[in-house]
């Protein structure tokens, strides 16, 4: 590996880290813009054009606040609770492909360059563990607080984690059979070209899993909003319960640090499900009748403009769905979403034993 393969990793790291800073500034102001329409109300106007500049000035803000510290706190985990939420956060991102391959000539030399931080071979695998390690934050964060009501959130959150993980987990696992591969780059590959399904050909349709595997998308879907706590599940910070969750004792950068995780995941979780059942950054590029350049970008328009989509649906979620009570919460996740994962992993690993192997009686 010369110096121009360490810089083009470089690069690749500062163009996701500098992404996500980006989005998540664009996400707020989405956020609550859009909540702000459904509920008739104006929202953010004041800092920038249409208000886009009132999460930076919330940021400027939070930064300068002052970081008040607890008596009773374990003050090494404590401190170090919102640095592991938000590390696992951009960690989580970095093996999403959001474009297609760029290739360059670099020093007299053709490089094939993924538009994605590492394109690891065990790459969903990586995101599931991410994803883990994110949970140790939380209960962390409530425990070493040294008070009853971010601990009592903590404890909450880590339960709730625990459980819609693993619907999530069983809900990939036939992703994994049908396209043969934990790298996300190869998945995204296999959803190209048109659909074709019991032998036949549907041109008019792409072949994305979610024609075939919808069940494991839908599992996958409410336990991504699960995952990141958002409504109807926000029981972690349920405010008229435990009076603001797990991280009640935090304030100033730290507690930024939780919230800039918090939207980081969301928009991570909405990437990989458009990479594992949307197509990723597949789409039509027409690259023999646009410009070179033109046809460059539009995979990532293509990607960004699904992702979009999953992001309007979380904040359609928040703004009409009443918070469930924790028993049903808990009912969800345990009661239904796992049955229905373990049931349709073993009809699709029956189907597609059948397909490859025939029936055992010939």
């Amino acid at each position: 590996m010369d110096w121009i393969d360490l810089g083009l990793i470089a690069l690749r790291v500062l163009v996701v880290f500098g992404m996500l800073q980006v989005v998540t500034i664009l996400l707020v102001w989405f956020e609550r813009k859009i909540v702000a329409d459904m509920q008739n109300r104006i929202g953010p106007d004041r800092a920038g054009p249409w208000g886009i500049l009132q999460t930076l000035a919330d940021g400027v803000k939070l930064l300068f606040k002052e970081q008040v510290t607890p008596r009773k706190v374990e003050l090494g985990l404590y401190l170090a609770a919102p640095v592991l939420a938000v590390v696992p956060a951009f960690l989580m991102f970095m093996v999403i492909p959001f474009g297609r391959p760029v290739r360059i000539n670099l020093a007299g030399e053709d490089r094939l360059i993924p538009l994605q931080g590492a394109d690891l071979n065990v790459g969903l695998l990586y995101v599931l563990a991410m994803s883990s390690i994110a949970v140790y934050a939380v209960v962390l964060a409530g425990w070493s607080s040294g008070s009853k009501y971010p601990l009592l959130g903590g404890v909450r959150a880590t339960a709730q984690a625990i459980s819609y993980e693993a619907a999530m987990g069983l809900s990939l696992v036939p992703v994994i059979l049908f396209t043969g591969s934990v790298r996300l780059s190869e998945i995204v590959a296999y959803q190209s070209g048109s659909l074709t399904f019991l032998g036949r050909s549907f041109d008019f349709l792409p072949a994305w899993n979610l024609f075939i595997l919808a069940p494991s998308f839908l599992i996958f879907f409410i336990a991504a909003v699960a995952e990141t706590n958002r409504a109807p599940f926000d029981l972690v910070e349920a405010e008229q319960e435990i009076v603001g969750g797990f991280h009640t004792e935090y304030s100033g950068l730290r507690f930024a640090l939780f919230f800039l995780a918090e939207y980081i995941n969301i928009f991570t979780m909405s990437a990989l499900a458009v990479t594992l059942f949307l197509g990723g950054w597949s789409g039509p590029t027409w690259d023999d009748s646009l410009p070179l350049l033109v046809s460059a970008v539009l995979p990532t328009v293509w990607f960004l403009a699904k992702v979009t989509l999953f992001l309007f649906l979380y904040v359609w979620l928040r703004a009409t769905l009443p918070r469930l009570r924790y028993d049903q919460l808990m009912n969800l996740g345990w009661k239904r979403l796992i049955p229905a994962s373990l049931g349709w992993l073993f009809l699709i690993g029956g189907a597609l034993a059948v397909r490859q192997f025939g029936l055992p009686w010939g």
